[in-house]
């Protein structure tokens, strides 16, 4: 088995393909894995949009107390560096106030701060660990990876599963029960735009970063730019991806353009504007997204910026992290007035102003 990252995933082209995740198994009532407390330990890295959306579902549903969680450090590290002929690096546990890590080249020195949350389950000290301890056959270790502590194997490491089992499963734990970020009546209006959102910009921003050619790079960015005016456009006319509600959707594209200026922008060559002075609605978009009760909780830039560029030495070397912007996300934003973008809102006042209208 040849042990492999989502930068090894490219076809002969130079494109970028990830690989479907293989641990699909499902909790239910009156199966294998049954919903229960305590049970499920849930393995993040803050820096991975996938990974950080589940973690955001965990709290905004309520259920911190009813699954556990672990956050590995943000820089990838050699997972076997006691063997000489394996180079895999990827996920490392480490305890708040370690002593800091370095790139896998040795460049850099990047704390242990106190975000970092070890694994109290296995005691692992990779996320590697995890995937041979469950008999993995793939070689990609990835997070999130939801655990079952009674079996002790992975039960799920696909980020849409795991999102739609904290949505419905754990119901009768969860503090925020009748939050649903999966509405039936709007099942087909949601898939729709993930049609189009995953492909171009969830997964397009990688597509971009990790192309090998410049012919791969240039058909993802066009789309992503497509993709980027498209969700401007409809976000200028509703609050939310679906419309007046929030769901899956909204967590899976925020969690994608949260990281936009900050990394993908410069990291990833996706450099068609930045989402703070090209796409207003999309800038305000991002702010209210972050202000959704539970959802700052899983935001964590400093992990965010540390990740993507202490990382990947094939992209940058000497593991530079840029200075970058401080945005204030809690700030202001307008989208509880979505109806009209506040350019057309801004002349219509002064139209009422002169026709008497005040």
């Amino acid at each position: 088995m040849t042990q492999r990252t989502a930068l090894d995933e490219v076809d002969a082209k130079g494109s970028f393909k990830r690989t479907d995740a293989t641990y699909r198994n499902v909790i239910e009532e009156g199966g294998r894995f049954e919903p229960a407390w305590g049970r499920y330990h849930l393995y993040v890295a803050l820096a991975c949009p996938w990974a950080d959306g589940a973690l955001a579902a965990l709290y905004m549903k309520g259920l911190e107390h009813v699954i556990s969680h672990s956050v590995v450090h943000p820089t990838w590290q050699r997972t076997r560096p006691q063997n000489p002929g394996d180079m895999h690096c990827g996920w490392v546990f480490r305890n708040p106030g370690d002593p800091p890590l370095a790139n896998s080249l040795g460049y850099g020195q990047f704390e242990c701060d106190d975000a970092l949350l070890p694994d109290i389950v296995n005691n692992c000290k990779f996320v590697r660990d995890l995937y041979e301890k469950s008999n993995d056959k793939t070689g990609k270790y990835s997070t999130p990876v939801l655990w079952d502590k009674r079996e002790g194997t992975i039960v799920n490491n696909e980020s849409m599963d795991i999102l739609k089992m904290f949505n419905t499963k754990f119901n009768k734990f969860a503090k925020n029960p009748e939050l649903d970020l999966f509405p039936a009546h709007l099942a087909k209006v949601t898939e729709e735009a993930n049609a189009w959102i995953y492909p171009n910009i969830n997964n397009g921003v990688y597509r971009c970063g990790f192309a090998k050619t410049q012919e791969a790079y240039d058909i993802a960015v066009k789309d992503l730019a497509a993709a980027l005016d498209k969700a401007e456009s409809l976000l200028s006319k509703q609050r939310y991806v679906a419309g007046d509600s929030f769901t899956f959707m909204d967590l899976r594209l925020f969690m994608t353009l949260v990281r936009f200026d900050p990394v993908y922008v410069v990291y990833f060559k996706t450099n068609v504007g930045t989402i703070e002075s090209n796409y207003p609605n999309l800038f305000n978009y991002i702010k209210d997204i972050y202000q959704y009760p539970g959802m700052s909780k899983a935001i964590n830039m400093k992990h965010i910026k540390m990740h993507y560029f202490t990382s990947h030495p094939d992209l940058n070397k000497f593991a530079i992290i840029p200075k970058g912007r401080d945005v204030d996300l809690s700030g202001p934003h307008n989208r509880g007035k979505t109806s009209a973008p506040s350019d057309v809102s801004c002349w219509a006042k002064i139209l009422d102003f002169f026709s008497g209208r005040k």
